[in-house]
């Protein structure tokens, strides 16, 4: 399979810089840092996405509190080892970053080949890759199907990116019997949620998880081509 970020995996955000930058790491003399992206949802709440980006992309005027920017790149992980415990780490790899201006309305070429304005297109996310864990399903006490999907994504160099996903209603009911192994496409949105993690000695601390929304899924076959598709539009508070 092609491993070009633009096959399988690219993103597209627009929102506000929210908090300061900070150093990430170093690679061959180039530096990258991170900072927070705050996108809108359409409930009146934001997501607060982590972004890393490189020093050649970006100015310290760009990073600015409150300035609004369009954001391309992936979605990528990678494992942090912390008190001996492996932990997936969660990150956006921005690609371009372009300011933009409150009152701008530019045209962007959306997913599809259609063409939006950047106003419209502040979260989207497009993903193949391949179940790397029985998905769980489940209902809430309210009644409203839920499914947990966790995607291996390639990347260059042998690498891949492990992705939690989280699906709704006829999509979660379709995800529950996908085996591991299955090709998939989704297309969906970066949301952020905070949870409460309690520990043994009954203590709890509030974490922040970080997963992609589905809005659309294809399972692909063998042959690589669309075999079954499903569509939830639901966006979740």
């Amino acid at each position: 399979m092609d491993t070009n970020y633009l096959e399988n995996n690219y993103l597209t955000l627009v929102g506000k810089v929210t908090g300061e930058k900070k150093f990430s790491h170093e690679i061959y003399g180039e530096k990258f840092y991170s900072f927070n992206l705050s996108i809108p949802r359409l409930s009146g709440n934001s997501d607060i996405i982590p972004i890393t980006i490189s020093e050649r992309l970006i100015t310290d005027e760009m990073l600015s509190e409150g300035n609004k920017l369009l954001i391309k790149g992936q979605f990528r992980s990678y494992n942090s080892y912390e008190n001996e415990r492996n932990k997936l780490i969660l990150t956006v790899f921005a690609k371009d970053v372009e300011e933009l201006k409150e009152d701008e309305e530019q045209e962007v070429e959306g997913e599809d080949g259609e063409i939006a304005k950047k106003e419209e297109m502040t979260n989207e996310v497009v993903l193949i890759g391949f179940v790397c864990k029985k998905p769980i399903y489940r209902q809430t006490p309210f009644g409203r199907e839920i499914a947990d999907l966790l995607l291996a994504v390639n990347r260059a160099y042998n690498k891949s990116d492990y992705i939690p996903t989280i699906a709704w209603g006829r999509n979660a009911r379709f995800c529950q019997n996908l085996e591991v192994g299955a090709q998939v496409k989704i297309i969906g949105r970066v949301q952020s949620r905070q949870y409460e993690k309690k520990y043994e000695d009954g203590t709890s601390e509030m974490k922040v998880a970080y997963e992609v929304s589905i809005c659309s899924l294809e399972l692909i076959n063998e042959e690589g081509n669309e075999k079954k598709e499903e569509t939830e539009n639901q966006e979740a508070v």
